[in-house]
């Protein structure tokens, strides 16, 4: 099949289609690399600030619409694919629409159908957007919903997911947003994972336990690192002899890889049910997630043994219990780093994910 990925999301299409490629079809990846994270692509839609770079990035991509044609999928990392306004896209969707045979829409990130659900019929205990039934106040939470809810943003993504062939689901908070909607196309498929050839279950040779923290400043308090970070600063003056911490802020994919390398675990998005593509990056290396692992999680999955991941609830106390029970207790490091491992590559082998695709895109 000839298949058009547009846009990213942490690496999501890259990983996607180097499976699709060793399955022996041809993929093209048109993104801006998931800006300053800058992971692959084939075709760069970089924007760089300033209205007139969006004017030029509009010029490229309509330059580039011809090559756009014939492809038997096109799948799209999200309503808002490129870095441009709803507006401008809604032509260029259309155009997608008209002149390739199918069409998918991926549910993986921030879009209407999850900020308007966890606002208002809230199916998730906690999320982004509210905790039990109260709705989330804080800056961020704000600023998506003025971003999506009642604007052009709201009517694309409306209109997307209307006319899409299938609706991918990457995790669970997001398939329970969609598929009430569209429980005919809504698929969950996980997202790929490309393993490294090794990794080690033990944990390295040092007296500490080590702990990586990934933070992205713009979006720190909203995926509740704050808190994490917070806790974890805590912990190491409480613990300077039996702890490391190491954090990256806002750095590219291939540093990040390299400061994660040699962790025994990762502190990751607290308001998340689920790892995606960061922690599980880092349990493929056999680094614990300390983050989002809820029983859906493993419900969605099927995982009946493995249980990896070491679940938090939503605030400061569960983080730093959770944290000081792995600092006190190391004995529980290589174990829950061969889960870790066993976890991915029971789930989220990039080629086994790949044949899921493969297998929906043909089913269309």
């Amino acid at each position: 099949m000839k298949i058009l990925l547009l846009g990213e999301y942490s690496n999501v299409h890259w990983t996607l289609a180097e499976g699709l490629r060793q399955l022996g079809h041809d993929v093209t990846v048109a993104s801006n690399g998931d800006f300053w994270k800058n992971y692959p692509r084939d075709i760069d839609l970089d924007r760089q600030p300033g209205k007139w770079n969006g004017i030029k990035l509009m010029a490229k991509v309509y330059s580039l619409l011809p090559q756009w044609r014939g492809y038997d999928v096109v799948q799209l990392i999200n309503p808002i694919f490129i870095e441009l306004k709803a507006e401008r896209l809604f032509s260029i969707y259309r155009y997608l629409r008209r002149h390739n045979r199918h069409v998918v829409l991926g549910a993986f990130g921030m879009d209407w159908y999850w900020v308007h659900t966890c606002t208002y019929d809230k199916p998730l205990r906690y999320s982004d957007f509210n905790f039990g039934d109260i709705v989330r106040t804080d800056a961020a939470a704000e600023k998506e919903r003025r971003d999506w809810l009642g604007t052009p943003k709201e009517q694309l993504n409306k209109l997307i997911a209307a006319e899409s062939d299938a609706i991918v689901t990457g995790l669970y908070e997001y398939d329970v947003c969609y598929r009430p909607q569209f429980p005919d196309k809504t698929h969950f498929i996980p997202y790929p994972i490309q393993l490294p050839e090794t990794f080690s279950s033990a944990q390295c040779k040092r007296s500490k336990v080590s702990f990586f923290i990934g933070i992205n400043r713009e979006r720190s308090q909203y995926k509740g690192t704050d808190i994490m970070l917070q806790a974890a600063l805590d912990l190491r003056q409480k613990y300077a002899h039996r702890m490391k911490l190491n954090i990256a802020e806002s750095v590219p994919f291939a540093e990040y890889q390299r400061m994660m390398d040699g962790s025994d675990a990762i502190l990751d998005q607290l308001y998340s049910y689920t790892p995606s593509m960061n922690p599980l990056q880092a349990m493929s290396k056999g680094i614990i997630c300390i983050g989002g692992g809820e029983p859906e999680n493993y419900e969605i999955l099927g995982e009946k043994q493995l249980r990896p991941i070491i679940n938090v609830a939503p605030n400061y106390e569960s983080v730093f219990h959770e944290m000081e029970q792995l600092i006190i207790n190391p004995q529980r490091i290589p174990v829950l780093k061969v889960q870790s491992r066993e976890y991915v590559e029971k789930h989220h082998d990039y080629l086994k994910v790949a044949r899921q695709y493969e297998q929906l895109y043909r089913s269309l």
